[in-house]
Parts: C-alpha cells; sequence; structure tokens
C-alpha cells in the first residue's frame, strides 16, 4: 500500500523522463496458509516440523534414494500422485504415521486435526537487503532524458514525503552504482597524484617545482568540465573518470619538461656568474631563463599535444576501419563503394570508451594552454614569493 501510494505520488508530480514506475514483487498472489493448532498438536505428540515435512514431501517431493545403471544415478523421489498433490482435501487428509514415545505403538494422526487452511493473498517474492525487507520501485529512462537530472528531482521531492514510523527510503540501482564509482576514483585519483607529487620531490629535490606541476594537474579538469559543457556531451562517471586519471600523467610530462629546462638555465646562469642560490640572481635574469624556456619548450609541448589529440580522435568517435578487408575485395572501379561497406563511425565500444577519449582530448587541449602560459607565470610568481620571504628572514 505505501509503494502505492508512493507510485502515484511520483506520476503526480510531474517529473519529465520516468517511462513507467514498476515494483519488483507482484502484489495479490493467491495464497494458501496452514495453521496449526499448537495445543491440539501437542496432544496428539506432534512437532510443527513433522507437519510441514509431510506436506513437503506430499508437494514437491523428497529422495529416499538412488538408483542406478551403469555408470549413471538416478534418484528416486517418493511424492503424492498428481491428482492427490492438486487436491487441498487429500493434501490436508493425509495421515503422518509416528512411533508414540510412551507406549512404543504406531500412531496415525491426519493433518486436519491438528491444522487447518485459510485463503489469503501474499507476494510473489520477499527480498531482503541486509536482512530487511525491501520493495524496489524502477523505471526506464526517456530517451532525451538524463538519470541524474531526475534522481535530483526525486531526492527534492522524497524530502517534503513522509513516510510512517519504521519505513524508509534510499536510492540503489545505477545511482548507487555512480556514487561507488565515484568514491572508489576519487581515492584513485588523490593517491595517483601523492605517488606523483613524491617522486617528483625526490627527483627535483624541491617543493615549489613538484607544486607547480600538481597545480597543473588540477587546473587540466576544468578543461575536461569546459569541453563537455560546450559540446553538451554526458559525463560518464566510470570511463570519464579513468580518463581524469590517465590525463594527470600526460600533463605531468609537458610541465616536467618545461619545468626542468627552466631550472636548467637559472642552474647554468648562476653556475656562470658565481652565484650559489638563485635568490641571488637579478629578476631580470630569472625573467628571462624563464620566458626562454618557454619560447625553447615550445614545439615539444605542442608536439605532444597533438599527437595525443590525433591519436585518441579515432577512439573518441569510434572510428572502424577494416583495412584487410578492403584491400582484399577492393573494386578500382568503385572505391567510393567499398569503402561504405568497410568503413563507419560509432558502434558499442564508442559508448564505453568514447568519454575517456574526449576527456583526454578536452583536458589535453586546456593543459596545453596551461604548461605554456600559466606554468612560467607561477614560476615567477613562486620565484618572486621565495625571495621576499628569503629577505624578510635575512632582515630580522
Amino acid at each position: 500500500v505505501i509503494s502505492d501510494r508512493l507510485i502515484k505520488h511520483i506520476d503526480n508530480s510531474g517529473i519529465a523522463g520516468i517511462e513507467e514506475l514498476q515494483l519488483d514483487i507482484e502484489l495479490g498472489k493467491p495464497e494458501l496458509q496452514i495453521n496449526i493448532n499448537r495445543e491440539s498438536a501437542r496432544r496428539y505428540g506432534i512437532s510443527t516440523a513433522q507437519i510441514g515435512s509431510a506436506i513437503r514431501t506430499s508437494v514437491f517431493g523428497k529422495e529416499v534414494s538412488k538408483y542406478k545403471v551403469g555408470e549413471d544415478e538416478y534418484p528416486i523421489v517418493v511424492r503424492l500422485d498428481e491428482k492427490f498433490r492438486n487436491n487441498i482435501g487429500s493434501l490436508m487428509n493425509q495421515k503422518i504415521t509416528f512411533r508414540n514415545p510412551i507406549n512404543g505403538r504406531l500412531v496415525q494422526v491426519p493433518i486436519s486435526s491438528v491444522a487447518s487452511i485459510e485463503y489469503s493473498t501474499t507476494y510473489n517474492a520477499i527480498r531482503r537487503i541486509n536482512s530487511e525487507r525491501v520493495i524496489t520501485i524502477s523505471s526506464n529512462i526517456l530517451k532525451g532524458y538524463n538519470a541524474n537530472e531526475i534522481n535530483a528531482d526525486l531526492q527534492n521531492l522524497m524530502e517534503d514525503y513522509d513516510l510512517p514510523v519504521g519505513y524508509n527510503y534510499a536510492f540503489t540501482g545505477e545511482q548507487q552504482q555512480q556514487s561507488e564509482d565515484t568514491a572508489f576514483l576519487n581515492n584513485a585519483f588523490l593517491i595517483a597524484l601523492f605517488c606523483i607529487f613524491i617522486i617528483l620531490v625526490t627527483q627535483f629535490n624541491s617543493i615549489i617545482s613538484p607544486f607547480i606541476i600538481i597545480i597543473s594537474v588540477l587546473f587540466s579538469t576544468i578543461g575536461v568540465l569546459i569541453g563537455y559543457v560546450l559540446t553538451g556531451q554526458e559525463f560518464s562517471i566510470l570511463m570519464s573518470g579513468v580518463g581524469l586519471i590517465s590525463l594527470a600523467g600526460i600533463v605531468v610530462n609537458n610541465a616536467i619538461v618545461l619545468v626542468d629546462y627552466i631550472n636548467l638555465l637559472i642552474k647554468n646562469k648562476r653556475e656562470s656568474l658565481g652565484f650559489e642560490d638563485m635568490s641571488d640572481l637579478d629578476r631580470a635574469d630569472v625573467l628571462k631563463c624563464i620566458i626562454t624556456g618557454g619560447a625553447t619548450r615550445l614545439r615539444p609541448v605542442l608536439l605532444t599535444a597533438i599527437t595525443t589529440v590525433l591519436g585518441l580522435i579515432p577512439l573518441a568517435i569510434g572510428f572502424n576501419f577494416n583495412f584487410f578487408g578492403f584491400v582484399a575485395e577492393a573494386d578500382s572501379f568503385n572505391i567510393k563503394a567499398e569503402m561504405g561497406k568497410h568503413f563507419f563511425l560509432g558502434g558499442d565500444n564508442t559508448a564505453m570508451w568514447g568519454p575517456m577519449g574526449w576527456t583526454i582530448i578536452y583536458g589535453m587541449i586546456f593543459a596545453t594552454f596551461l604548461t605554456l602560459v600559466v606554468v612560467p607565470v607561477m614560476y615567477w610568481l613562486a620565484y618572486r614569493a621565495k625571495t621576499r620571504m628569503g629577505r624578510a628572514f635575512s632582515k630580522k
């Protein structure tokens, strides 16, 4: 009854995109209850287990032995004949035979003398989660609508819905799976960033340079979100999350190349002037090293970005080309028709791998701008902050 009321409440709310709400159980299934009179059963010396076993054996049968023919074994099942097991009177009038523990005599007691029947209705199944009974309400999503947006509307709707005491609700299915995937990918992304940061600290023997590189990775995720917003594509939690983790490793390479070369130029400049620390250099010399490093590494960074983006486009758009079939069946007079037979875009694989490809493409395009512009700027700001702090401490 509560589930029916909730379905009517959702239907009347006017939330678009829901095809048809359905329950995972069937209501109103006929049921025959056998109620045991426990006082009568104790008087005859019959247990409820004996009554239940007798009825189960009559209806479903009981394996009592096996019949072997050669190497094959066949079960021997004792069961009432079909005309008797489908007759309620025959089931209730069957006798339970047992030995009386008081006098040792065999006693036969009909089930109808210790039990009665009652007709009712029930569910076709009882489902439980963590030992609690549950009823699941589900629906398909109409084409053109987003499941996350519909779930958000349902959450807002359920905030004002009063459930009876002892009842609660939870969003499961796709929503629950997305939450679990999101938690897993967030942990994986943070662990990946931490491992990258530790490796960079050991290699650069510094905190500032690895920090600048890690910040560029975090900023590259902005490009992913901008790309999805501008193109109107749906964000896949699982594969787009995998793409973000992959993007972190790719973006780091370009930032490492640029920062390491700037450090090399500053080191050479410092050694040529005989200075022991970078803060001793003139600001103009440091700025010139940063500009020179960015100009020198412009081509490697652009080539890395372009080759990565071009290499992922076939995966993102679902480019399929049967080259060997095209060569084997090529007709020099009708090349266009042959191309149509062996070339197509899309497919089932695109729905899975496409989001990962587009995530890396959007992030890589935005990260290229970050590497060439934001990273040198952050390097310059970090240098200025370091020199100011050094001068402040030296005055003290």
